[in-house]
Formats: structure tokens, sequence, C-alpha cells
């Protein structure tokens, strides 16, 4: 195929975005992506926009060895916040870190790396652009791929455990695997809900 013949792909792809749902941890289990799948989900990530080509992200993939490692730095974070938590809510903590098959850490880098004229929410969205993409590529792999945050993100613990520059920060975990109970497509807005013209 020559980039001057069309590309009919169109209806293809709008079936595979609207097919695509946010997917918890909870209902992830194995198989997880291939070797070969999942170089493929980096790629997807590679395609996202970046302003200046300065690469104002980064992923740190968490293999199963670091499971453990994790779910450490997540009890820790939880007695930064409270320290009066309980044996139960510690143990819950740590069992985040053994769900999903495939988890990586999406990590941005702020202004303070000599590109000050690439604003902080472009570096964002390029970041967004990236995660959107494996969401997408996972999708057409089969699996169920899901976005989770929480306030650990910001914790000296998980800080520490991968090794954030003070110019990093970390937005966010992107998890695959196998969707082990489906459920119902929730109701998306219509254009017209946010979309005006000037």
């Amino acid at each position: 195929m020559t980039l001057a013949e069309p590309l009919d792909y169109a209806e293809l792809i709008c079936e595979l975005v609207t097919r695509r749902q946010q997917v918890s941890p909870k209902r992830l289990t194995d198989p997880g992506p291939s070797p070969a799948q999942q170089a493929m989900l980096w790629k997807a990530a590679a395609q996202a926009p970046d302003h200046g080509l300065i690469l104002p992200w980064r992923f740190v993939q968490v293999s199963a060895a670091a499971r453990e490692q994790l779910g450490e730095a997540f009890v820790q974070a939880l007695i930064e916040r409270d320290p009066q938590a309980t044996a139960a809510q510690l143990e819950d903590a740590r069992a985040k870190a053994a769900r999903a098959p495939f988890l990586a850490l999406a990590i941005s880098r702020t202004g303070d790396d000599g590109h000050a004229e690439i604003p902080m929410a472009e570096r964002l969205v390029s970041l967004g652009c990236a995660l959107q993409n494996m969401l997408l590529m996972a999708q057409a792999q089969g699996f169920g791929a899901g976005l989770v945050s929480g306030q650990a993100m910001d914790s000296a613990a998980l800080r520490t455990t991968f090794g954030l520059a003070s110019n990093e920060k970390a937005i966010c975990f992107i998890v695959i695997g196998t969707v082990g109970k489906a459920k119902a497509s929730r109701v998306r807005p219509s254009a017209a809900n946010f979309v005006t013209t000037l």
C-alpha cells in the first residue's frame, strides 16, 4: 500500500473507539498481552503528538517480580495519609498491586527540562494521547483496559519506588488484561452536549 492509496478504515476505527470501555483492575484477569502485543502497545504510545519532540512523558512497566514491592509502596502511601489505617485497609492497599496482568505507570515531565516553551497542559495532552493510543490498541488486541489513579500517586513511597525525578509527576496507571466479567456500556454524551460553534 502506498501513501497515495485511500485508507477506508473510518468505520472500523469508529467501531473500535465506540466499543472501548474503562475496565477496572478487579475485572482483569490472565492472559495479558504477550511480549509481541506489548511491543505494539508501546509503538502505539509513541505515535502521540509531541510538540518540539521533547518526549514529555515516560512509562514504567511493573513486572510480576515487582508486584510485591509495589504493594509495599501502596501500604506506605496509605500510612503516609492515614497513620491509623487498619490492618484490613493496609491489606487492601497491598492487594491493588497484584491486579491486572499488564500494569504500567504513566509519568509526565514538567517544564523544568530546558523546554519551558512547552506548557504543562500541552505535555499532559501528549501523555493523554499516548494513553488513549494504548487503550485503543489493547481493545483492538481483544483485551480490556483502563486508567487508574488515586491518592498514592503523590506519595513519597510511590515516587521513591519508581525513581521519579524532581521534575516528574506520576499521573496514572494503565491496566490491561482479559475481561473476567463484562458490563453494559455506559451512555456517552452526544456532540450537542460538548460542541458549540463560534
